[in-house]
């Protein structure tokens, strides 16, 4: 039995189940050659052009930038910048109609072109040199991505570990209308074969496949020249037939051997490249020049010269029309893509982008829109025409259910959305729409779960780490906890022996020392006093300030108090001579004082104060029978100047109490008068 090479060496050929044979209309457009497209008034570059994620902005408004200057950094594996297609001023970097069916506006850096087209300075290699790692970068670099329509980032699907067997180059451009492949080979095949020995250098295959069309006879004439030579090099040209260009499908057509469902070529040791990607390679490697321009196909009957046109990227789509002479009709579409597989643009100002290869400005009668849609009438043609062996009939019923368990039971996502069964289907049912809604939903959950899975991780994380920390702090505190009481266990000892040491010292200070101390002692608490005494005064004075009634008897009783001194002053200086009599009578003289104190409580009870001046009269009047004939004599000569002063001395005291009781006032004035006439009968006449 031969083997898979001996089986490609001998021309063999295998069959994909499906299919279908669509109108080419390829003839006229291959036989012109690539026509240049001038330099636009602006360009609109999208900062993301291929399946991953936009890279970083480099660049923003103001900016003057060189022809093939990085406006974007690819920061991620997944990332490819963009380059400036020419020199020029960046107007600004705002949102902007995207290539894409949903029309959303993306990020995209307006550049007006300069006209002088100056590059930026350019570094080839020799890539025989060169490590796969180093070819690797430069082509990430490079912003090179697929351009056969998928836009993987090249440099991740060319850095693969595994052996590669086999390299299947992909010329086979099976829509309808799309020739721009077929151009590139027939004028540029030499630089085709050159990105194809670059590949050689870094995955090693043991054999080369170049897989044609057998419609494009000049383009397998080509590439047979270039490819003349290599060893275990292949040129296929294989059947026209939709979708033979398929990733899958041609693998299967070319080694008859089946890409298993949700699985790689390189799982089963293959690998495959676009014809124009393998050009970007050797256009970065060898001459340093990004992808900033693409050949795209013109077409449609609107046209007056449909063409192939290298167009820079982010050119609109309305300057390539009008380059090729756009007579637009009533209800015009225009269709990025091919008949098969493209979709109705929304806005002329859609820019070119990386996987842009045809854009179409058919007429009704050339390319009729679709008609209503009706009910499935099961006629079983869909799954006739599916490339992938699918069920696209109960697929639309999954998808219309949103029954993402049977969608992928049924293996939605092996559908390539070719469109042959929506171009079978007589029922007109866009079925490819309708996979597409699916999918998008299904990619949505996943992305919602994936968030929550990520959500659902940080908060543990976040919990475990709270939880760390937590037992770390108490840990701490325990530790703190222990050398703090090391320490007080460790300074009790030293604590007790200064106090002993102060005791012995006190104990040990002279006798004299001790004296001063009390001495200072005593000092100190004389000052607290006086301050206590002071502060006791303060207060007494505030609170006669706060009452006016208080502060005027204690100013009548100050006055009083001062005339009785006065008048005691008065009359002992006349007794002088007689000084053994007041001495004798000097015990007594507390008899007296009673009247002073009554005096002074006599404000709070004059019944008291009354009773106080009786019980001095009795005893004075007890002393003076005591005394002898002769000194009686004198008692009673000097007795009227002591009522006369006592009188005095209780007026006062009276006129200060009437305030507060006029009966009792009238009382010590009636005892006043009766003491004053007793006294003057008393007087010797």
């Amino acid at each position: 039995m031969q083997s898979l090479f001996e089986q490609i060496a001998a021309c063999q050929l295998w069959r994909f189940p499906g299919g279908v044979h669509p109108p080419t209309r390829k003839a006229e457009l291959s036989k012109k050659p690539i026509a240049s497209l001038p330099l636009p008034d602006k360009l609109y570059i999208p900062l993301r052009q291929h399946i991953g994620v936009a890279g970083y902005c480099l660049v923003q408004k103001g900016d003057h930038v060189m022809k093939g200057q990085p406006l974007t950094l690819a920061d991620n594996s997944l990332s490819v910048p963009v380059h400036a297609p020419t020199s020029g001023l960046i107007l600004d970097v705002t949102e902007h109609t995207g290539p894409h069916p949903s029309a959303l506006p993306e990020p995209c850096i307006v550049l007006e072109p300069d006209g002088l087209d100056e590059w930026r300075e350019r570094e080839p290699m020799a890539y025989q040199q060169c490590t796969t790692k180093q070819l690797l970068e430069r082509i990430q670099q490079s912003g090179i991505a697929g351009m056969g329509g998928a836009g993987f980032p090249t440099h991740l699907k060319s850095g693969v570990q595994q052996q590669v067997e086999l390299l299947i180059i992909n010329g086979v451009e099976c829509e309808p209308y799309i020739s721009a492949d077929d151009a590139l080979m027939q004028e540029h095949a030499d630089t085709i074969r050159q990105g194809i020995d670059i590949l050689c250098h870094m995955l090693e295959p043991k054999a080369v496949l170049i897989a044609i069309e057998d419609d494009k006879p000049a383009a397998i004439r080509a590439m047979q020249t270039a490819c003349h030579g290599q060893q275990h090099w292949y040129v296929r040209a294989v059947p026209t037939k939709y979708p033979s260009g398929g990733e899958k499908q041609l693998i299967q057509l070319l080694t008859g051997q089946e890409v298993p469902a949700g699985r790689r070529p390189i799982d089963i040791g293959m690998m495959m490249f676009n014809v124009g990607t393998s050009f970007a390679i050797a256009q970065a490697v060898l001459h340093d020049i990004p992808l900033i321009s693409r050949i795209v196909t013109i077409a449609g009957d609107t046209l007056q010269q449909p063409q192939n046109v290298l167009a820079p990227l982010g050119t609109p789509v309305s300057d390539l029309l009008h380059f090729c002479g756009f007579q637009p009709e009533r209800r015009q579409r225009v269709i990025m893509g091919g008949p098969m597989m493209g979709f109705t643009l929304p806005d002329l100002s859609v820019p070119v982008i990386k996987t842009t290869n045809c854009i179409l400005a058919p007429t009704q009668q050339e390319l009729p829109a679709a008609g209503k849609e009706m009910d499935c009438i099961r006629c079983t043609a869909c799954a006739e025409a599916c490339p992938a062996s699918l069920l696209p009939q109960q697929l639309l019923w999954f998808s219309k259910a949103k029954d993402t368990e049977k969608l992928a039971e049924y293996n939605l996502f092996d559908c390539i959305e070719c469109g042959a069964c929506a171009y079978v289907c007589p029922s007109e049912i866009p079925l490819v729409q309708y996979y597409r809604i699916a999918k998008a939903d299904i990619r949505e959950q996943q992305r919602e779960a994936l968030k929550a899975e990520q959500a659902k991780a940080r908060f543990e994380a976040r919990k475990a780490r709270l939880e760390a920390e937590k037992l770390e702090r108490q840990r701490r505190n325990e530790q703190l906890a222990a050398e703090r009481a090391a320490k007080q266990s460790a300074s009790a000892p030293d604590a007790v022996a200064a106090a002993l040491a102060r005791v012995k010292s006190q104990q040990q200070q002279a006798p004299g020392d001790l004296e001063a101390i009390k001495a200072e002692r005593e000092r100190k608490k004389q000052l607290a006093r006086e301050r206590q005494a002071e502060k006791t005064a303060a207060g007494a004075d505030a609170k006669t300030s706060q009452d006016p009634r208080q502060a005027a008897i204690a100013a009548a009783l100050a006055r009083a108090k001062a005339k009785k001194q006065a008048a005691t002053t008065s009359d002992t200086e006349p007794v002088q001579p007689q000084q053994g009599q007041l001495q004798q009578q000097q015990p007594e003289q507390p008899a007296t004082e009673p009247a002073d104190t009554g005096t002074t409580s006599e404000a709070s009870d004059p019944r008291k104060a009354a009773i106080a001046a009786a019980i001095a009269r009795a005893k004075a009047k007890k002393q003076a029978e005591a005394l002898p004939a002769s000194e009686q004599a004198e008692a009673e000569a000097a007795e009227p100047e002591q009522a006369a002063a006592v009188s005095v001395s209780d007026a006062p005291t009276e006129a200060t109490e009437q305030p507060s009781d006029p009966r009792k006032a009238a009382i010590a004035a009636a005892i006043a008068r009766a003491k004053a006439k007793k006294l003057k009968e008393t007087e010797p006449k």
